[in-house]
């Protein structure tokens, strides 16, 4: 079967396929049911049949054993994948061969030269690559990219990302392919991900870095834990301290900027909560500021609804994508400069390749 998505979509619903029936999946077919206007979801996939029969039991549509089942059998306009992230290349390559867009889970790829080849590979098949940033979305941290924007810190002096989580033995267990570096990466790569994509978009383009990493405690292939210091071209220092091994339970996924004019704490479990917000100069947005917090028992946020308005938005020719292939790879080259620098034991430079 010969199909290709075409490239507006605004006589019918934008339709709509996931493979992988795991952990992040219930957030998309969530996000999908509350566009029910525009979208709708009309195949999932996994290869375990246990998980797929139960989804597509629960969901009321047709169930695919493999990716090559589902994109001959469907005609879905866009895949997304929620596969284990060593397998996020091979699978957005095929399906943009197969003319299909493509919505990808962090990281986009383990390694910068997959994350290369999938935007490529979508741009000559013409369609779009999409990488989940979900958290960028979050009311917290959209009020404080304004600020950023506005240019209301004046110069930024220190930046503090703190991603205090845990995440039990048995979490690594449940799965073989978790906690390897080919198909999964460790707490920065994949608990920490969305954490590291804070560095570049509110505080813009790092110098240079210079980590460590530890596996402590767990007994897997990856670190459970890392820090790093880090360098902003604007002259801007910080840190970034990320474990797996908080006690009892996940405690703060926090980001603090100390400026010149202001001095803001996004906070939380999953920067969900303004603890601070002073600035020299008001503005509407301070009021805003105290209502923005809300409450969450989850690290993933509330942005994938939104995440998704843009993409339906843009498979309607009605927007542009807000995070395309290419804004992915700038947070996964820093992964990579991460992980180059803990390995080496020196100071990694940005960008990695001129």
């Amino acid at each position: 079967m010969s199909y290709r998505a075409p490239y507006r979509i605004s006589d019918r619903k934008v339709r709509f396929a996931v493979v992988g029936c795991g952990r992040i999946s219930d957030r998309h077919f969530d996000a999908i049911k509350q566009h029910a206007d525009r979208a709708e979801l009309v195949g999932v996939c996994d290869s375990d049949p246990a998980a797929l029969q139960a989804t597509s039991a629960q969901l009321g549509v047709k169930g695919y054993a493999s990716l090559d089942e589902l994109l001959a059998g469907s005609e879905c306009d866009a895949v997304t994948v929620c596969t284990p992230s060593g397998l996020h290349p091979a699978h957005a390559v095929q399906i943009a061969r197969a003319g299909r867009h493509v919505i990808t889970e962090k990281p986009m790829a383990t390694r910068l030269g997959d994350g290369k080849r999938m935007v490529a590979a979508c741009d000559e098949e013409g369609v779009h690559l999409f990488v989940v940033k979900q958290n960028r979305l979050n009311p917290t941290l959209q009020l404080l990219k304004r600020a950023l924007v506005q240019r209301r810190f004046g110069r930024i002096y220190m930046v503090n990302v703190n991603v205090f989580w845990t995440r039990p033995q048995e979490y690594y267990d449940s799965a073989r392919w978790r906690g390897t570096w080919e198909f999964d990466g460790g707490a920065f790569m994949n608990q920490a991900s969305h954490y590291v994509d804070l560095l570049d978009w509110l505080i813009g383009p790092i110098e240079s870095l210079h980590a460590y990493t530890a596996t402590l405690e767990r007994n897997i292939e990856v670190e459970d834990t890392g820090v790093a210091n880090i360098k902003w071209r604007s002259g801007a220092m910080g840190s970034v301290n990320v474990t797996m091994l908080t006690y009892p339970k996940n405690l703060e996924g926090s980001i603090t900027i100390l400026g010149e004019k202001g001095t803001v704490q996004v906070g939380g479990v999953a920067v969900n909560e303004i603890k601070h917000w002073e600035f020299a100069d008001s503005s509407e947005d301070d009021q805003l500021a105290l209502a923005s917090s809300y409450q969450t028992a989850s690290v993933y946020g509330v942005g994938h609804p939104l995440y998704y308005d843009n993409v339906i938005n843009v498979l309607r020719g009605e927007a542009a994508p807000e995070t395309d292939g290419r804004e992915g790879l700038r947070s996964l080259e820093t992964l990579i400069a991460l992980y180059t620098s803990a390995r080496d034991g020196r100071r990694v430079s940005l960008p990695l390749e001129y």
